[in-house]
């Protein structure tokens, strides 16, 4: 994940420098700079959001499985409990 976010760091950068320096009038030059600093930051709300959700769905899962390792282990300190009787 750290590579995908420095590459989408690099290339935001890289876009920026080269608006900056491509033969634009500086309003359109700024205008174009804006739109994409827009774009870049819905995108990154959205796979933020997508982010969480997987981690939130993960620790769910998570859970899920722990409540049934311990009930598998009551289950079998019971049946040993009564095979010992």
């Amino acid at each position: 994940m750290n590579r995908v976010f420095g590459f989408m760091i690099g290339l935001g950068a890289g876009a920026g420098l080269g608006m900056l320096l491509a033969p634009r009038s500086g309003v359109r030059t700024r205008t174009l700079l804006r739109r994409n600093a827009h774009d870049t930051a819905t995108l990154l709300r959205k796979r933020s959001t997508d982010l969480r959700d997987a981690a939130a769905e993960a620790i769910q899962d998570g859970a899920r499985k722990i409540v049934k390792g311990t009930e598998a282990v009551q289950a079998a300190v019971e049946a040993g409990k009564q095979a010992f009787r």
